[in-house]
């Protein structure tokens, strides 16, 4: 069974205060949904290690842009930090995004790309997929996908050519004065 992501994120406790935006894009650009959270007040920081480096990626006044574009096998989620500044950039490997009940949603293959503001590029969980398929949670042709998903997605970043790394900044202005 894949997991469900929403862009809302309306189940995540940390976050005891919230502010949240949403729209539906379309410029000849980008198709698909953009969605913004604003983390008000959390319970506490949550900071994640890469290698010997700690990040902070939640705490009071962050906000955390996500991109669903249509027809594609991933969604990005653009951290910020309470001064603006980019803090991560995590890009999950799904088998599509989508809507339900006006909130877009992404179903998660398991693999994720971190990409670090220094340009450092993070492969997540890859334990994860290769268990899901030993579990027939995936099939072969799907896991190929992710893995080639991925090899796509890193020669973008690496050629400076990845569009929705570039767009986090334009997406969360469109996003930042519908703030609720």
């Amino acid at each position: 069974m894949l997991k469900r992501k929403y862009g809302n994120r309306a189940d995540w406790k940390r976050v005891i205060k919230r502010k949240y935006a949403q729209t539906y894009l379309d410029n000849g650009e980008y198709k698909g949904y953009i969605t913004l959270l604003n983390t008000i007040k959390v319970t506490e920081p949550l900071s994640v290690r890469y290698g010997e480096k700690s990040v902070c990626i939640v705490d009071d006044g962050y906000m955390w842009l996500q991109q669903f574009p249509n027809n594609k096998n991933h969604s990005v989620t653009t951290m910020f930090d309470a001064g603006g500044n980019i803090v991560q950039w995590y890009i999950d490997i799904c088998l599509c995004n989508g809507i339900d009940n006006d909130i877009p949603w992404m179903d998660d293959l398991f693999l994720d790309i971190v990409l670090l503001p220094t340009g450092e590029i993070i492969e997540k969980d890859a334990d994860e997929l290769e268990d899901a398929l030993l579990k027939g949670i995936i099939d072969k042709p799907l896991y190929d996908l992710v893995w080639n998903e991925v090899k796509t997605l890193k020669g973008l970043i690496r050629k400076g050519s990845f569009d929705l790394i570039k767009w986090s900044h334009s997406h969360k202005g469109i996003l930042s004065n519908r703030l609720k």
